[in-house]
């Protein structure tokens, strides 16, 4: 993809950090592949990088470290 389907900007390939929803629950996965728009910031996933996200929820493959995240109510 070289052009946004929103804004139509620039989509660059770069490894990022995801931070994926499933059900009540939530994961950040990193240096994960996607096409990332370099005027709005959309994100494009290949089919490969959703397959693996969707697969390591799936089969609850035990994660390589656990985070902290503080949590705020507006």
């Amino acid at each position: 993809m070289k052009e946004c389907f929103f804004c139509k900007g620039k989509v660059e390939q770069r490894r990022i950090e995801h931070v994926h929803h499933w059900g009540d629950q939530l994961y950040l996965f990193r240096n994960v592949p996607a096409e990332v728009c370099t005027q709005c910031g959309e994100l494009y996933f290949g089919p490969e990088a959703l397959e693996a996200m969707d697969r390591v929820v799936l089969d609850g493959i035990k994660p390589k470290e656990h985070v902290s995240v503080p949590v705020y109510s507006l």
